[in-house]
């Protein structure tokens, strides 16, 4: 059966719908004196945000505006998901870099539609050399065709792009959600992401995991462990999406979206495994919809309550849980 093309913001009615923001707990009151574990997972310098999970604010507020807050929150990076903002206003790449240079803040990367990288992949590295990310890349699948020929062929379109890219001095990247990690079509035994993996170039193609769709995968089609992934090819994976989820039995998915440690995913262990992590990024997909009574917060409240849980998530002790600040 082929995979239909993903629509992000219909999608997250479904998971929406099971999913309650929360209000900071003690995670976020906590000290680094008082926090279980030994050292903190997430370098300060190395925290940052998908602009995806704050869409509302960018349309409404504008990018002036909204790198002013991350800024004052502590974020350091931050990835685009696109370069409009409706609600203010025409503006260029030039701008916008502008206006990350004037807050301090450094661009990680770019998600743009894997069409627009077919159809002008140069205008998308032009963008993305003026914005000077280091990697850009697409959230889309790889492919509609879920069969292994399908897989083998998207990888050849990847390595022919991502050679475009490596002569500019940029990574292109795909950033996955669950169904890459189904089984192709035509050979039930093989993992599509296996396909994509083995068959991409090492030099020309990385890998950004998001975390949470990673654990959904392993939730809907067994048999994989996120992190055996990176700890194999860990110059793969240059940016990560760190999302928290939480338990979810009722749920197909296994998981509902859930700000940044309220939820289940072991994190602490996750990243005490796969060291020297260059970019992660923290993205909620629902942020904006989360407004659910009794909870009534908005996705900047999002950013900040999860960037202080980022901030202080400790390395775990071995017989002392996941390393959350108690």
């Amino acid at each position: 059966m082929a995979r239909i093309e993903f629509d992000r913001r219909g999608f997250l009615g479904t998971v929406a719908a099971g999913t309650v923001a929360v209000g900071a707990g003690t995670v976020m009151g906590a000290s680094p004196a008082s926090a279980a574990g030994g050292g903190r997972v997430f370098p300060k310098s190395r925290i940052g945000i998908q602009l995806y999970s704050i869409r509302d604010k960018v349309a409404g507020l504008g990018f002036a505006r909204v790198f002013e807050e991350l800024s004052r929150m502590g974020y350091a990076e931050v990835e685009l998901a696109g370069y409009t903002q409706p609600g203010v206003g025409p503006i260029t790449v030039e701008e916008i870099r502008r206006l990350l240079d004037e807050n301090g803040l450094r661009a990680a990367g770019t998600h743009v539609g894997l069409g627009a990288w077919m159809e002008d992949p140069e205008r998308e590295l032009d963008r993305a050399e003026v914005l000077g990310v280091p990697y850009a890349g697409t959230a889309s699948a790889p492919t509609d065709d879920t069969t292994v020929d399908g897989y083998r062929a998207a990888a050849e379109e990847f390595n022919r792009i991502g050679a475009l890219a490596a002569d500019r001095g940029i990574g292109l990247y795909q950033h996955n959600h669950h169904w890459e990690f189904a089984f192709a079509d035509d050979e039930p035994q093989t993992r599509l992401y296996d396909v994509f993996l083995e068959n991409t170039d090492p030099a020309l193609v990385y890998l950004e995991m998001d975390v949470y769709w990673a654990f959904v995968g392993q939730h809907v089609y067994p048999g994989f462990e996120p992190a055996e992934y990176v700890l194999a090819h860990p110059h793969r994976y240059p940016l990560f999406h760190v999302k928290d989820g939480d338990e979810n039995p009722d749920s197909p998915l296994g998981y509902d979206i859930i700000e940044f440690g309220e939820g289940d995913l072991p994190y602490a262990d996750f990243f005490s495994r796969v060291r020297g992590c260059p970019h992660t990024l923290w993205e909620q997909d629902n942020a904006p919809d989360s407004a659910v009574p009794p909870y009534p917060v908005d996705s900047l409240g999002n950013a900040e309550r999860s960037y202080r849980a980022m901030r202080e998530l400790r390395r775990p002790v071995p017989g002392r849980g996941h390393g959350r600040a108690d």
